[in-house]
């Protein structure tokens, strides 16, 4: 860890790239090969290249909301991303602006909320919103398959709008899932039907924002909550009379992280850092300052603040190992590179854009796919 807290304390800011057309940067996905993918809440995506920021294509064809990005693993030029239009599109990137390779979709009804491609590039996942005001869908499919390979879906194990559904990064058909109703999920796939499938069922006693697999051999499960809880299981402990929660906290706000006492204000994310061994876990301001720390055992503990980049709520992060940098986006419409001894070309930081009323409608911090249901209601109101 030490080479790590190295690196994180030596982190200034080495590049800033400010979009022209002002959209909140959602997700973030790297491409080794040096490209970077973000979702953005004007329903774009863009690219740019990792090192330099630079914008080097974009592509547009989702009508609604976007609910994250990833690239392939085995063909890194074909890049994912899924939306609440109810599709998940496949788009390569060697030809920006061109329309999807590839589109996935299932029941007219389904409105995606979270989807994830697994570790051997053969299955896609997409976790829809409420339907019908009690279900809610895992739905698979083959992406080797013509024609969209829809393979089924679960509809059981969850009872409100899956947020997140994130596939094991060495085990093919691991699953992990987490939804408003409360619940995470753990799934074998290769058993077949739900209930056969189902193989942990973790309470993290409110609406589960986000799920990240972590620990030595992706053993551990990361949950953060809607409303800024942190939940850390072991599931190696699965077949033991050992508890599975390695630490929990029903809200990171009330942790004092920095000596005078002062703590989060909100949770970004988690992610595993195979190289160091260590958790990571990015939590914010409200003003733009970013902690960074470290998550085990122990509980949350500080490793570095990042001050003078961001000048409203980060959405989005990811730390480059091989190029020992942080990436970083936002509500502000920024997405920032930091390195050890960066230092920027360009300085000064743009201004809020939280003011912006198309902004604002387009993005909402916890239920921010749930314009479909939004626009039936106004239809309804209108109609009396």
């Amino acid at each position: 860890m030490e080479g790590l807290e190295e690196k994180l304390k030596g982190l200034s800011i080495a590049r800033r790239c400010r979009p022209e057309e002002p959209t909140y940067l959602l997700d973030v996905a790297l491409q080794p090969a040096g490209l970077l993918a973000l979702s953005c809440s004007n329903f774009t995506i863009h690219l740019h290249n990792k090192d330099t920021l630079n914008l080097v294509g974009e592509y547009r064809g989702h009508s609604g909301p976007l609910c994250g990005v990833v690239f392939s693993h085995a063909s890194p030029d074909l890049l994912y991303s899924g939306s609440a239009d109810g599709t998940v599109r496949g788009w390569d990137v060697r030809r920006p602006g061109t329309q999807a390779a590839q589109v996935f979709k299932s029941d007219p009804s389904h409105s995606y909320c979270s989807f994830d491609l697994s570790c051997g590039d053969t299955l896609l996942c997409g976790g829809t919103e409420q339907v019908n005001k009690e279900d809610s869908f895992l739905v698979f499919w083959d992406v080797r398959k013509p024609g969209g390979g829809l393979l089924g879906v679960y509809s059981e194990s969850h009872s409100d709008d899956i947020t997140q559904v994130r596939f094991h990064p060495q085990e093919n058909d691991r699953l992990a899932s987490g939804s408003t109703d409360g619940l995470v999920n753990v799934f074998d796939l290769s058993r077949g039907a739900e209930e056969e499938a189902l193989l942990l069922t973790c309470n993290s006693d409110s609406s589960a924002g986000s799920v990240c697999w972590s620990g030595a051999d992706y053993t551990q499960l990361l949950c953060l909550s809607h409303d800024e809880g942190l939940h850390l299981w072991d599931l190696g402990k699965l077949d033991t009379d050992e508890p599975l929660t390695v630490f929990s906290t029903s809200d990171a706000r009330g942790l004092p992280l920095m000596a005078d006492g002062g703590a989060v204000d909100y949770l970004v994310g988690g992610q595993w850092l195979e190289g160091a061994q260590k958790l990571l876990v990015v939590g914010g301001m409200n003003g733009g300052d970013l902690h960074l720390m470290g998550c085990d055992g122990g509980g949350l503990r500080l490793l570095r603040t990042l001050e003078g980049g961001h000048a409203s709520t980060v959405r989005c992060f990811l730390w480059d190992a091989a190029g020992e940098a942080l990436v970083t986006g936002g509500e502000d419409a920024q997405l920032l590179l930091w390195k050890p001894g960066g230092r920027e070309l360009t300085t000064g930081k743009r201004e809020s854009m939280k003011s912006k009323t198309a902004l604002r409608l387009k993005s909402r911090p916890h239920k921010k796919h749930s314009y479909r249901r939004e626009k039936k209601e106004t239809q309804n109101t209108e109609s009396h």
